[in-house]
């Protein structure tokens, strides 16, 4: 009987700790998304009420890219040609995102991920939590 508490117990345990992020959760990183919050490695919080900018991923398998918008309120957005292109790669239980860029390279692990929201962290221990954008039109 003990045996089989002690092997709940670390089944729960290794559960518990593994990411909430499946192969299949992948394809809902697509879309318009809005930064809500930065929690820093002290666990400082810097919440955000109103963004200018949100950010655009698109997806096609495992290969992606990012882009910086700027919502009008005619429901259109502007941006630039820049983009950051990433590959998604799966590491023992999670999921990371790693970026490319003329300039630098990083990686970001996906900590959650469902239809309304996703977060990340990077390799500082910083933090990234969205939202789903929504916009505002107004004619």
């Amino acid at each position: 009987m003990m045996k089989k508490i002690i092997l709940i117990g670390f089944l729960g345990l290794f559960l518990g700790c593994s990411s909430g992020v499946s192969k299949d959760d992948l394809n809902l990183l697509d879309g318009y998304w809005e930064i809500t919050r930065v929690t820093l490695p002290d666990g400082t919080v810097k919440e955000y009420k109103v963004n200018t900018n949100v950010d655009y991923i698109s997806t096609d398998g495992k290969k992606g890219y990012r882009k910086k918008m700027q919502p009008k309120l005619d429901g259109t957005y502007e941006t630039s040609d820049d983009a950051e292109a990433f590959v998604i790669t799966q590491n023992e239980n999670n999921f990371s995102i790693d970026y490319k860029t003329e300039l630098s390279e990083w990686s970001e692990t996906l900590v959650d991920l469902d239809d309304a929201t996703f977060s990340v962290k990077n390799q500082e221990g910083i933090q990234y939590d969205y939202k789903r954008f929504e916009p505002i039109s107004i004619q």
